[in-house]
């Protein structure tokens, strides 16, 4: 039987037709996703502009199923959920971004260094070590750096936090310092302060010459970083080196002034001690914290003043003194306790308030956070900030 080219005349038509119709129908459900993505978009971006994250986050999540190539929706996507304390699903985006295999090389780099910060919030810190540490040797390397540093801190590897500080300050030097964001210059100008700071943890766990010679380092590296010297000055005096204490205390007072009063009394009872060998030695402190007392009035100077008097008369003089110059309820407390009053009968529960009254303000405040503590920490707890607790009280503040 012959073949019949009639139906295949017929067919021609009609399979055009319908590779027509169907490819309409594509190009429509196409443009159709198109206009979606975008609303879903920008409808993010509105609810973020409110500061409406939650509502945000679902339209983000929509436009990404719409289109999942946008890579920049993804990234939007994860700073939401780390912003929101969502780490896990932050680390999800983040790691679908690195596992795609059509994504640049520079989205990928980005994606590990939001993964690295995912891990950071989430206080992930073997994690984030490894994350940071896929980053070096490339253009996020001092970034990375700096957090591995703060890694470090975090984690008490004193040793590889020097290490780290050490190739941050060569990297500073060999980078044009025009290119770094102030915040970033500022860390790397701290960095031999921190080094010391470093040296001075070491030396806690070491034996009485080792933490010597770390303390001896720290002293050299940065000489106004005046937990150094402190720390010097208590090793010396249990070593039974009174005047090796004090000197190191003079040397605190010529380099870092500003935190004399963190030592002031401590000095006044170390010169006490060495009234038998040295007659002059309470006289060169009470000196040097009168001077630094006339310049800047101090709580903590003006109490050492008070203990290096050689009466009672005298030391509430000293307080009269300050607060002639300064008031302060702190000051007044303290005269307060030692006087005797008219109805003397009375004077515990009046002291006992006025105690309980000034113990707020005799605390210490992080410049950098607002933490307050009662003792003085080198590094704040609330915000890690070295030397953030200035030697002053609240109420000097």
């Amino acid at each position: 039987m012959g073949l019949d080219w009639t139906w295949l005349l017929l067919g021609l038509p009609l399979a055009f037709a319908l590779g027509w119709g169907a490819s309409r129908f594509d190009f429509r459900q196409l443009r159709l996703e198109n206009r979606r993505a975008p609303k879903a978009y920008f409808r993010g971006l509105n609810h973020l502009l409110n500061d409406k994250q939650d509502q945000a986050i679902d339209a983000f999540i929509e436009a990404v199923e719409i289109d999942p190539d946008a890579s920049e929706l993804h990234f939007a996507l994860g700073r939401l959920f780390r912003s929101k304390g969502d780490y896990e699903r932050a680390v999800r985006v983040h790691e679908h971004l690195i596992a795609r295999g059509d994504v640049s090389s520079d989205d990928r780099l980005r994606a590990q260094h939001a993964l690295a910060q995912d891990y950071w919030k989430a206080g992930l810190l073997d994690r984030t070590q490894t994350a940071y540490e896929a980053l070096l040797g490339t253009r996020f390397e001092l970034d990375a750096r700096i957090a591995l540093l703060a890694v470090f801190e975090r984690g008490r590897d004193w040793a590889a936090a020097i290490r780290m500080a050490r190739d941050l300050r060569g990297m500073a030097l060999a980078t044009d310092s025009g290119t770094i964001e102030p915040a970033t210059r500022q860390l790397l100008a701290s960095l031999d302060g921190r080094m010391a700071h470093y040296l001075c943890e070491q030396a806690h766990g070491a034996d009485a010459a080792k933490a010597f010679d770390l303390l001896a380092e720290a002293t050299t590296l940065a000489p106004t970083v005046s937990r150094a010297w402190v720390e010097r000055a208590r090793l010396e005096s249990t070593r039974g080196q009174p005047a090796s204490a004090l000197d190191a205390f003079f040397s605190l007072a010529k380099h870092s002034p500003q935190n004399l009063p963190l030592v002031a009394c401590e000095m006044v009872e170390l010169a006490k001690t060495l009234a038998a060998t040295d007659s002059t030695a309470l006289t060169r402190v009470l000196d040097l914290i009168r001077n630094a007392n006339e310049a800047v009035p101090a709580i903590d100077l003006m109490q050492a003043l008070a203990n290096g008097a050689d009466s009672a008369d005298a030391a509430r003089a000293e307080f009269m003194s300050h607060l002639d110059r300064k008031p302060s309820l702190i000051a007044a407390t303290r005269w307060m306790a030692q006087e005797r009053l008219e109805h003397e009968q009375f004077h515990p529960q009046v002291q006992r308030a006025l105690d309980q009254a000034v113990m707020p303000l005799q605390r210490y405040r992080c410049v950098a956070c607002g933490f307050v503590a009662q003792q003085h920490f080198w590094q704040c707890p609330g915000c890690q900030t070295w030397d953030g607790l200035p030697a002053k009280r609240v109420e000097e503040l």
